[in-house]
């Protein structure tokens, strides 16, 4: 992240646009393009304080945000902007998470069924989703403590990852209510 503010929105709206085409060449659901538009639309309206909250909340995910460097200042501003964090945190873990979930589910489709398949990559998705940033923080001896005094705890992540165990609930037993209607609901979202 840069101090100069056009080069930052610049650099946070072309991350959306090339995560925007890569979904299109790699001929992705179409609804996942909400991810890339998200992050165009961040990049617009941001200010230069939560588009940095929200660098920092990524590279705490990965566990290489040592907040020891930031003045007294930075800390002030970086904590009244907790949610740009969070996202950050947040869509980090997620990407996270789906690098394995969706090849695991792709792989599981030709073998098990497509509901099937779902399931079990949401249930990776999930589990990954919560522990694989806390085992990389771990791994990487991150200050968690001068974290949480800095930003509190990330309460994203518990909405995020009851409302896909939710949907992911919802898709199940609408599977077993009527298998037809499923079918149809899952190819109009995987855009087939």
């Amino acid at each position: 992240m840069t101090d100069n503010n056009t080069r930052t929105r610049a650099a946070v709206c072309g991350t959306g646009v090339l995560l925007a085409l890569i979904f299109f060449f790699a001929e992705l659901p179409l609804m996942l393009l909400i991810v890339p538009v998200v992050i165009v639309i961040f990049g617009i309206v941001a200010a230069q304080e939560g588009m940095h909250a929200a660098w920092y909340g990524m590279l705490n995910t990965l566990g290489i945000f040592d907040p020891a460097v930031l003045t007294r200042e930075e800390k002030e501003n970086y904590a009244k902007n907790r949610h740009s964090f969070w996202f950050g945190e947040t869509a980090t873990a997620a990407a996270l998470a789906a690098v394995f979930a969706v090849p695991a589910g792709m792989i599981l489709a030709g073998k098990t069924g497509s509901m099937l398949s779902f399931i079990i990559a949401a249930m990776i998705f999930l589990l990954l989703f919560v522990f694989l940033p806390k085992i990389i923080q771990r791994g990487m001896k991150t200050d968690t403590e001068t974290i949480l005094d800095l930003f509190g705890k990330n309460e994203q992540v518990k909405k995020v990852f009851w409302s896909v165990f939710i949907a992911l609930a919802g898709i199940v037993f609408a599977e077993i209510v009527d298998p037809a209607a499923m079918q149809q609901i899952l190819g109009t979202m995987a855009g087939m």
